[in-house]
């Protein structure tokens, strides 16, 4: 599986499709992916579709450090947004633009399994995965398509939300893909005003302790580091207009202000002005 390929597509590119990160730019990347021989792995975010959903039903949103604060009432608007809008949507550009995509959620055929992520009831009913059954997922591979995973997950009494980019990372480490993708968008991790081209697994408490990353970016490394450690090749996080390059951002030959930030193993490289 070292040529599967993990994309996480943030949802506020959906709700801003300019600057190459649109659905249909998301297609032409795919598509890049599958000529140049990958298998690309779909896991689709949908934020801001949940949170003016949530407000047309006076729903208050809100988050801590990062994640979405989940009761039940919004748990219902996460499980209408996320696997009936932004899914149908998502997969239909895909289609009308030749990529055989199929969404599914993580509840479907079991394919993530979670437990409460905050014990303390403090998140509500937000997931941590903690098992993957990827048999839905070889199933459409064998069958030439491409899957695309909204970020819910089976828990012990029902659906549970999940963070899209802790969703990508379960699946890119149980699955030992060559490479985790999380497009967002912003240029990737910047530190005091500086673009870290590279940043070591080991440095991710630091960063975060130190309050030098803050909001969505918590989860998005914490999703990194995770794949890092568990087998993934590389992770990268990459600006929204990298998706059209997908496939020479891989090889290394994507131009550098495309490149983003890669999290590994190993000594950290030189940050440039973001």
């Amino acid at each position: 599986m070292d040529r599967l390929v993990v994309v996480k597509w943030g949802g506020s590119l959906g709700a801003r499709p300019h600057g190459g990160s649109g659905p249909a730019d998301l297609a032409a990347g795919v598509l890049g992916l599958l000529a140049a021989g990958y298998r690309p792995l779909l896991v689709h975010g949908g934020g801001p579709e949940i949170t003016r959903l949530s407000q047309r039903l006076g729903l208050e949103a809100r988050f801590d450090q990062g994640m979405r604060v989940t009761d039940e009432p919004t748990l219902e608007a996460v499980i209408m947004a996320l696997a009936g809008t932004v899914s149908t949507r998502l997969v239909a550009s895909l289609v009308q633009t030749g990529v055989p995509a199929v969404g599914l959620s993580g509840v479907d055929g079991g394919l993530l399994r979670a437990r409460p992520a905050d014990p303390a009831g403090r998140l509500g009913l937000v997931g941590e995965v903690g098992a993957v059954d990827a048999t839905p997922l070889e199933a459409l591979f064998t069958a030439g398509l491409v899957p695309v995973v909204a970020p819910l997950a089976l828990g012990p009494a029902g659906p549970l939300n999940v963070n899209a980019d802790l969703a990508a990372a379960e699946l890119a480490g149980q699955m030992a893909a060559g490479h985790l993708v999380l497009l967002t968008d912003v240029n990737g991790v910047v530190v005091e005003g500086a673009l870290r081209q590279r940043v070591r697994i080991s440095e991710v408490d630091g960063l975060v302790a130190a309050g030098q990353v803050q909001g969505g970016m918590i989860p998005k490394l914490d999703a990194c580091r995770r794949a890092v450690a568990a087998g993934v090749g590389r992770a990268h996080i990459l600006p929204g207009a990298a998706v059209l390059h997908l496939a020479a951002v891989l090889t290394g030959e994507a131009p550098d202000h495309l490149k983003g930030t890669v999290i590994e193993t190993g000594e950290g490289g030189e940050a440039h002005v973001a």
